[in-house]
């Protein structure tokens, strides 16, 4: 019987135990052979994958995405900081959208940085209101846990000078005058009365972000706050996505999870935690405990630093409130993905869940998360670590915001964020990923991060938690593989392993770090099918069958 696909040439990664090989053979979609084995299984009917000096590896899983906002937002305003480093440039930005949109209909944007930004601040309401003064207008930090509107949107949504700030939220205002900032759940007053996207462009947008994915890599995914742009009728476009044949990843999904989610509505709809299967599987929920360090909005024991205000962030919610949510979603069976950033709002969240670990209802197996987890104590780690709880952390955080976390927090708090190494050493299992759209899903940047350590600015912070190559890929492909109950089927290259497959254009366990942020993933497998093709490369070899 022989291979349906060989894919051979060059060196493949079976994974961090299994080190490297220099074939893989497919069969039915799994992993058939390796090695000489592999080279033996391939017969005239094989399609045959050279490598060309090239690397083959286990697939990438992005644990943390949000994966059909980021789809979303493929069409609106793209304010990111790799093209906006000016206010004028943002506001160029925002004054063409609203030329290019009906009156009075919105103008959305996402991505912008006010730390790289040349004015050092936040945009202001009226900056917003001059560049579309006939439509309401809403942008949305890099980190999603700031935003900015205008006097039309805070208008459309009820906002004024006496409007109370809610539970876990900020309307900033400066000298008694709305600012149009909004942090943390303050945001959801906008957002509620912005135009709910229909079932056709979530089943498009879907699509869209998948595809950009596999033609980065990735074969698996997650979307880790479902039912916050339109409710459960996100659950209906996943479904119907996946019956158009739109959803080429697999995927983890998590419900929104604070009272303003659909956790509850979900539940009493039916759904129960693994429903589905590899392709589509509802396993978690998500709550919110703080913000972000960059957007001075995390929760910490110590102030941000004097120079920005000092502070020590945003509490989500007060502790019985976030606790009761923890255990109550614990005890209906979901996986507890949950958001926390600073030492304190992780504490908070180990607290809770300390609490809900009980005789009737108990942690081990569950393999609970928290996401980002970026400032942890070692006695946090410790805790952990004892009931198994997962970090999911975002290496291109430290990229991305690194200096900006410097500025704000300092040097020693920055040099021991994120901790890949440690966690590693200690077998924690750190899931790498990018938190898209408010990092980059490039997961180059994300690899040269972990075996940097090194910021967009070349600082480098905390250089004993390096990572090898071969380290980084395991942290972006077995580690997410793990916390979805899934270490057995994907994540290694293993013969009896799912064939999810990615072929890059080098080797970049043998490159020199920087020469990664320029790699590619040429063929991306998944069953041994590929979903992604730059250049023919399996199309062209199985019509020379």
């Amino acid at each position: 019987m022989s291979a349906d696909l060989l894919i051979a040439g060059g060196r493949v990664f079976r994974g961090l135990a299994g080190g490297f090989t220099e074939a893989v053979a497919v069969k039915d979609g799994r992993v058939m052979a390796l090695g000489d084995d592999a080279l033996a299984a391939a017969g005239a009917g094989t399609t045959r994958i050279d490598l060309g000096g090239r690397v083959a590896m286990p697939a990438l899983n992005e644990a943390h995405v949000h994966l059909l906002p980021y789809g979303l937002g493929l069409d609106r305003v793209n304010l990111r900081a790799e093209e906006v480093r000016t206010m004028d440039e943002l506001l160029r930005r925002i004054r063409t959208a609203a030329q290019d949109t009906p009156r009075g209909g919105w103008v959305l944007g996402r991505g912008y940085d006010h730390g790289e930004l040349d004015v050092q601040r936040q945009p202001t309401a009226s900056e917003l209101d001059a560049a579309a003064p006939d439509h309401p207008v809403f942008i949305v930090r890099t980190c999603g846990h700031v935003a900015i509107a205008n006097t039309a949107a805070m208008k459309l949504a009820g906002v004024g000078h006496n409007t109370p700030n809610p539970e876990g939220g900020v309307i900033v205002r400066k000298n008694g005058q709305l600012t149009g900032e909004f942090q943390e759940r303050a945001m959801r007053l906008v957002r509620d009365v912005m135009p709910k996207p229909d079932q056709a462009q979530m089943v498009r947008a879907i699509g869209a972000a998948c595809d950009h994915l596999a033609s980065l890599g990735f074969a698996s995914a997650s979307d880790m706050n479902i039912g916050m742009s339109a409710g459960m009728e996100e659950v209906a476009a996943y479904d119907a996505a996946r019956a158009a044949g739109r959803l080429p990843l697999r995927m983890w999904q998590v419900l929104a999870g604070n009272p303003e989610g659909i956790a509850q509505q979900a539940w009493e709809a039916g759904m129960r935690p693994m429903q589905g299967d590899d392709g589509l599987r509802w396993g978690a929920v998500k709550v919110f405990a703080d913000g972000s360090a960059g957007g001075l909005t995390a929760a910490f024991f110590d102030p941000y630093l004097d120079s920005v205000g000092g502070g020590t962030g945003v509490f989500t919610f007060p502790d019985d409130k976030i606790h009761a949510l923890l255990k109550l979603y614990h005890e209906q069976g979901w996986q507890l993905d949950i958001h926390a950033i600073g030492d304190a709002a992780i504490e908070q969240v180990l607290l809770g869940m300390e609490a809900a670990d009980s005789e009737a209802h108990p942690f081990s197996g569950r393999r609970h998360r928290i996401e980002h987890c970026g400032f942890v104590t070692r006695d946090q780690r410790r805790r952990m670590k004892a009931r198994g709880i997962l970090p999911v952390p975002q290496p291109t955080f430290m990229y991305e915001f690194g200096d900006l976390y410097v500025k704000n927090l300092g040097h020693e708090r920055s040099d021991h964020a994120y901790p890949m190494k440690t966690w590693l050493d200690e077998g924690a299992h750190p899931a790498a990923s990018s938190d898209c759209p408010v990092c980059t899903v490039d997961p180059f940047i994300n690899l040269y991060t972990m075996i940097t350590r090194a910021t967009n600015k070349g600082t480098v912070l905390g250089p004993e938690e390096k990572l090898t190559p071969e380290e980084a890929v395991h942290c972006y492909s077995w580690c997410g593989a793990f916390t979805q109950f899934a270490e057995d089927r994907k994540g290694t290259l293993e013969v009896g392993m799912l064939a999810d497959i990615a072929v890059l254009s080098r080797d970049i366990f043998s490159i020199d770090p920087a020469e990664i942020l320029t790699t590619q993933a040429d063929l991306t497998f998944r069953d041994g099918a590929a979903i992604f093709d730059r250049h023919g490369e399996a199309a062209g070899a199985a019509a020379a069958q």
